[in-house]
């Protein structure tokens, strides 16, 4: 938002009619939207629209929801960047390993991903927004001159709270949001004795949230649990119902109904899968490529759940699970999921229809890469060395994988050896 400053004579005893025009301007404006705060930090985020992105400022006690200039026209391509620390540490005048990477978003239509970086270093961590593109070009987006809006988060953690010494429980006021049908739906904490919170805003922002506290049952620890706060979520449908599908630490599988998220109440999720102890949600992302819509969960400590929609919605219309798993033999629980190799992400999202997008770190020298992962094959083939990548290795004719080495050298960057693949 900007500042408009105005300089007039003032005559002794009178108000002149153009500060009385101006102040009614200036009411009527705010009138319809929220007062810009400055940003001081940033963590998840979401577009709400291919010019709108929101970012949780958990520093500030605010959502900033910053709208963006049009982006160039480009071809869309697989990302293989293998270090974009560099780039971005030079575009942000810093050296790389002062980069805490916090969230990642793919601008819809425009094959732009978007990164909030913290940079350490000093008293407080700085606040960064910067884009990329497959080619590796870096802009910053300018936090302070950027128009925004931004809207208050409500009953925010108390300062003074700490998780493991150090952790401010502040720092995971929001852990997720998703947008759907003009409302911002925003996963954290709070600071009541339910702390787990799930705030619904209108977008765009008009007023303060509607809250919603949210307890579940974790199989794993054997307990109602009403403090551990959504960590990723998504939107679907089942069965024609809207429905939040929620995914805690450790890995419970949690539904809740859309039409149960009114300000005030305090609802029960039904959990539907144990997914997993000892591991914590990465990403949620969904899609459809042919076979019906999809969820994956991707995880911080074992392979993604690939789970169909289809399924979430037949365990959300049974009884949720209300006993523990046998640990550690049994883990898992309730609704099954296909196992998907993919691990050792830091953030993923949705890049376009073909592929998702995901920052990870490189298992040698550290350095953050942003790659392009191709939906349906859920791997980066040139991950792995295998029988198929030495030099006088021929394709049988009738080989079921040989189109997809083609396909996949070719995404990444290897159009030379997919050449074998073609043979």
């Amino acid at each position: 938002m900007q500042r408009i400053i105005v300089q007039t004579k003032l005559v002794p005893g009178t108000l002149p009619a153009v500060l009385i025009a101006i102040a009614a301007l200036a009411v009527a404006a705010l009138a319809g939207t929220a007062v810009a705060g400055p940003v001081r930090s940033v963590g998840a985020m979401t577009f709400v629209d291919a010019d709108t992105i929101a970012i949780a400022d958990w520093r500030g006690g605010e959502i900033h929801a910053l709208r963006l200039p049009p982006p160039a026209i480009v071809t869309p391509k697989p990302f293989n960047l293998r270090n974009v620390s560099a780039p971005i540490a030079r575009a942000l005048s810093t050296q790389a390993d002062r980069l805490v990477f916090e969230d990642l978003a793919f601008r819809p239509g425009a094959e732009l991903a978007y990164i909030t970086v913290s940079i350490s270093g000093g008293a407080t961590p700085k606040p960064a927004l910067v884009s990329i593109d497959a080619d590796g070009k870096v802009g910053v987006v300018d936090l302070r001159r950027t128009p925004h809006t931004s809207v208050a988060i409500t009953n925010p953690p108390a300062v003074d709270k700490r998780l493991w010494r150090d952790v401010p429980a502040a720092s995971i006021t929001v852990t997720d949001m998703v947008f759907r049908d003009g409302k911002l739906y925003v996963a954290g904490l709070s600071n009541a004795s339910f702390a787990s919170t799930l705030r619904i805003y209108d977008f765009p922002f008009s007023g303060a949230a509607s809250t919603t506290s949210v307890e579940m049952y974790h199989a794993v620890h054997n307990e109602i649990e009403t403090r551990a706060p959504i960590r990723k979520m998504a939107i679907v449908d089942l069965n024609g119902e809207p429905t939040l599908v929620a995914a805690y630490t450790c890995t419970p599988l949690v539904t809740i109904p859309l039409k149960d998220l009114k300000d005030g109440a305090h609802v029960t999720g039904k959990t539907i899968a144990e997914l997993g102890w000892g591991s914590a949600p990465v990403d949620m992302v969904t899609f459809d490529i042919g076979q019906g819509p999809m969820v994956l969960l991707v995880n911080s400590h074992k392979s993604a759940d690939l789970i169909p929609v289809s399924d979430i919605a037949n365990a959300a219309g049974r009884p949720g699970l209300n006993t523990p798993i046998k640990w550690p033999s049994e883990p898992l629980l309730g609704l099954k999921s296909t196992s998907i190799p993919i691990s050792g992400i830091a953030q993923l999202g949705t890049q376009n229809k073909d592929f998702l997008g995901a920052l990870r770190r490189h298992d040698a020298s550290g350095a953050m890469e942003l790659v392009s992962i191709r939906k349906g094959a859920f791997l980066r083939l040139s991950d792995f060395v295998n029988e198929y990548d030495f030099a006088d290795y021929t394709y049988p004719p009738t080989d079921a994988f040989r189109d997809v080495h083609y396909l996949l050298r070719n995404d990444e960057g290897y159009p030379d050896l997919a050449r074998r693949a073609a043979r």
